[in-house]
């Protein structure tokens, strides 16, 4: 497996992990619609609203930010993704997306987690 599989992969284990840590339900991970994959969909302790998580890894940010990695196209399947996971399962609660962002390399293991990262509308 490339490098960098491998990196999203930890990271996507990483975001989940600290989802947990703070209340946060894991539903889904890995959840694909069309040509769609959402990384982690999450319920938090207050169970208000589903959360849409998209995990962005990168080891370092010489070319951005890793969250600047979240493209309008990205936007478009993410938003398609979640209708479909919200009608499917007849959920009626709002649906917030937020970004985690984490850069890990040698020497750093850092995630931000930026909520209501984008608006769908």
């Amino acid at each position: 497996m490339a490098y960098h599989n491998e990196l999203g992969e930890w990271g996507e284990e990483f975001a989940a992990n600290y989802l947990l840590t703070k209340g946060y339900e894991i539903l889904e991970r890995n959840y694909f619609y069309d040509r769609a994959e959402v990384d982690i969909i999450a319920s938090p302790k207050e169970r208000d609203s589903i959360v849409c998580v998209e995990v962005k890894t990168r080891n370092s940010d010489v070319f951005g930010d890793p969250q600047s990695f979240v493209t309008q196209g990205k936007i478009k399947l993410l938003v398609k993704a979640m209708d479909t996971y919200m009608v499917t399962n007849n959920i009626t609660l709002e649906v917030r997306f937020d970004i985690i962002a984490i850069i890990k390399n040698k020497s750093k293991e850092e995630l931000t987690h930026y909520k209501d990262a984008f608006y769908y509308f």
